[in-house]
């Protein structure tokens, strides 16, 4: 009989409950990691530790090992999975490994971008975050492994493209099959009330935890500047931080704490499945904070009036007036008529024929390759990834994001900028615009898969035409399940460059 897993008991039976964040860096020694979990264990509603990893965009810890060790203790993990670094196979394989180690619980993330890194962005995220719970959900479904799947949603995004584009993203990771969501950091319960109405509107009763951090000054500071991505804490908070500290012998820690039960006790009250808290190991604090709420808990209400901490005019989905839509740029209505999507069935035919043709000549392919990429690139920017999903994104090419995500921005976006490149505007910033001028804002919810990295450098006309690119129609599946016989033992393989099996 399977060991039973903390976590889901608690959300599925509707208990409100706590996981801690477990911080694996390299700044921390494995040992004091693993006292910490074993004095977590014996916190009352404490389902979990969750295990970080590449946080802040720096290596640390292997999160499966101190998982692994973490649960020895008592304690059950959480284990962070990103995008970072990791092709297809790596991902399966160390899916297979926590499978293998009897550990359900995963958090399925991007990942932050790796902190002074001058490799190609191409080779560091191969799927992205709504691609990976998608995995993890087909080797569920395939393959029976128990897991159970969290994503990340970030509510506290104060301008219109970063706010409705996290709720957008978070609808696919549970249409892919997330079963409950985490939220980033953020001090704001408008905007914590505010996604749960999102929820609530669309019949989404998918669990979620608020991010409850026990911020320190030097951590309001960097939070503040957006520091890690992610991250956000306003100027008036860090000047509360600032006089608390001054004004107190022990640099703040009572007033951080109780600021910390008063999220908790807000959370419960607007309906949360439970706290995720984080920036504090210590077990004996975290039974205070928890003590602490419940007894705060009848005045929730209250406290919520007063941890509003947010930027002047920040954008709230239900609050703020939409912003006008722009009109649909002349190329955008050109490029919707060429869209092969677009094709009408009886030209449909006749293209796949003649493309079939040109497939079988390697000068003539070449030269429709050179030729669609002399318009596509300066126009839209694009990399000829081979794998066109330009009609899905209003025509702003996917690879032109640092991280080359499909399904939208990742979480770190500040303001409307890139994590990666501060300077320059996040495409998806981009995308939510045209979509919005041509009414196509629902579109964007379209589950976008995983690229074929075989068909860089390929035309996409002939790549579409032949059904041999990955787009929502026609997708690679991540996860092929093959077997002889019951007897065969069953094997994971993955996207078509890069199999290790192949179907007969």
């Amino acid at each position: 009989m399977p060991a039973p897993n903390p976590v889901r008991e608690a959300l599925t039976s509707r208990q409100f409950c706590y996981m801690v964040e477990l911080v694996a860096s390299r700044l921390t020694r494995e040992a004091k990691l693993f006292h910490a979990a074993s004095q977590l264990a014996q916190v009352p509603g404490l389902v979990a530790g969750s295990v970080t990893s590449y946080a802040g965009g720096a290596l640390g810890h292997d999160p499966i090992r101190v998982g692994t060790a973490a649960r020895a203790r008592g304690l059950t993990p959480n284990i962070h999975l990103t995008c970072v670094g990791r092709d297809r196979l790596d991902i399966i394989h160390a899916l297979e490994d926590l499978n293998a180690l009897g550990i359900e619980n995963v958090f399925a993330i991007t990942g932050d971008y790796p902190k002074g890194s001058k490799e190609s962005a191409e080779t560091l995220y191969d799927l992205d975050s709504v691609q990976l719970v998608e995995t993890i959900n087909e080797m569920r479904q395939q393959k029976g492994y128990p897991f159970y799947i969290s994503a990340a949603v970030s509510p506290f995004k104060y301008t219109e493209p970063d706010c409705a584009y996290q709720y957008l993203k978070l609808e696919k990771k549970i249409a892919a099959g997330a079963d409950y969501a985490i939220t980033q950091l953020g001090y704001d319960s408008r905007k914590f009330r505010e996604l749960k109405r999102y929820l609530n509107e669309r019949g989404l009763s998918t669990p979620v935890f608020g991010n409850v951090y026990i911020l320190p000054l030097k951590a309001a500071e960097k939070f503040s500047k957006g520091e890690p991505p992610g991250c956000w804490a306003s100027k008036e908070l860090v000047e509360q931080i600032r006089a608390e500290v001054a004004a107190s012998t022990d640099k703040g820690l009572v007033a951080r704490l109780e600021r910390a039960a008063r999220m908790v006790a807000i959370l419960r009250g607007l309906g949360y499945a439970g706290a995720y808290i984080g920036g504090d190991h210590q077990a004996d604090r975290i039974r205070w904070i928890i003590k602490r709420s419940e007894a705060l808990a009848p005045k929730w209400e209250e406290l919520a009036a007063e941890l509003e901490y947010a930027p002047k005019a920040g954008f709230y989905f239900f609050e703020s007036p939409k912003r006008a839509p722009q009109k649909q740029s002349f190329w955008n209505r050109v490029a919707d008529i060429i869209e092969p999507a677009n094709t009408p069935r009886a030209l449909r035919s006749i293209l796949t024929a003649v493309l079939r043709w040109v497939d079988k000549q390697p000068a003539a392919a070449q030269a429709l390759e050179r030729a669609e990429l002399a318009f596509k690139k300066p126009v839209f920017g694009c990399k000829a990834c081979g794998n066109c999903v330009l009609g899905l994104m209003e025509y702003v090419c996917p690879m032109t994001c640092p991280k080359n995500l499909r399904n939208g921005p990742c979480g770190g976006t500040l303001n409307g900028q890139c994590e990666v490149i501060p300077e320059q505007a996040c495409v998806w910033v981009k995308v939510y615009e045209r979509a919005q001028a041509a009414n196509r804002v629902d579109e964007l919810k379209t589950y976008v898969p995983q690229r074929d990295r075989s068909l860089q450098g390929t035309s996409s006309y002939i790549n579409y035409f032949l059904d041999r690119d990955s787009r929502p129609e026609h997708p690679q599946p991540l996860i092929q399940i093959v077997g002889v016989s019951p007897t065969t033992p069953v094997k994971a393989t993955a996207h078509a460059d890069e199999q290790l099996v192949k179907s007969k």
